[in-house]
């Protein structure tokens, strides 16, 4: 059973989630938060498993509780939930260690294969959206970011590449001609290397990066 937390300041968003959610058998919906104090205070009396998490609140923001609440409990998993146009810290979220983001107008579908895709320690990539926010932010490129890529063998650099043009590991394995457990291996490699938390991070690195191959796959 995966277990949800949902947060956000309005009563309806939380309404249409947790009746979105209520149609699976395997995913029960633990608890509601308005805010960020409130959503801290839930994860530690609830311990969920995924929390559905809203950017723009009152008293406690989803960027600075989505820090707060994967410091504390790193193996929460924190999928933001945004409008994306309105809001301009999304990034700032994937930084901190969110799982990935969905729009709040995604089909019902989307959003409860993304619970399960979360659930399972993956992460919900949209390449191109998280290519356009990183390219608004204007990350500065550092001798940091290349010193990191140094480190990359060729192989390791083909996957980053297709990890971060949205590819699983499966599609990844059939591209390269490799072993899905070796890519698996590749993939575990390239996270620890370049110190990234999960995928999500690890695409975020290759735009930053400036990786050409990356951004030229998407």
């Amino acid at each position: 059973m995966i277990r949800v937390l949902l947060v956000d300041d309005e009563p309806l968003v939380r309404s249409g989630l947790r009746a979105i959610l209520a149609s699976d058998d395997d995913v029960d919906v633990v608890a509601e938060a308005d805010d960020g104090v409130a959503a801290a205070a839930a994860v530690e009396a609830h311990h969920p498993d995924v929390v559905l998490m809203d950017v723009r609140m009152p008293r406690l923001d989803g960027i600075t509780a989505t820090a707060r609440i994967l410091q504390q409990h790193p193996g929460v998993r924190v999928l933001v939930v945004t409008t994306f146009s309105a809001d301009d810290y999304v990034l700032d979220a994937l930084r901190a260690g969110a799982a990935g983001f969905l729009l709040k107008r995604a089909e019902p579908e989307r959003i409860r294969e993304a619970v399960r895709v979360v659930a399972r320690g993956d992460a919900v990539l949209f390449p191109d959206a998280v290519r356009r926010l990183v390219v608004a932010a204007d990350p500065p490129r550092t001798s940091t970011h290349e010193a990191l890529l140094g480190r990359l063998t060729d192989r390791e650099r083909d996957v980053l590449r297709l990890l971060a043009a949205g590819r699983s590991n499966g599609e990844i394995a059939a591209e390269l001609w490799l072993g899905v457990e070796t890519v698996k291996t590749h993939v575990g490699n390239v996270l620890a290397k370049l110190g990234a938390r999960d995928r999500m991070q690890a695409a975020i690195f290759a735009y930053e990066s400036g990786f050409s191959d990356a951004v030229s796959g998407l």
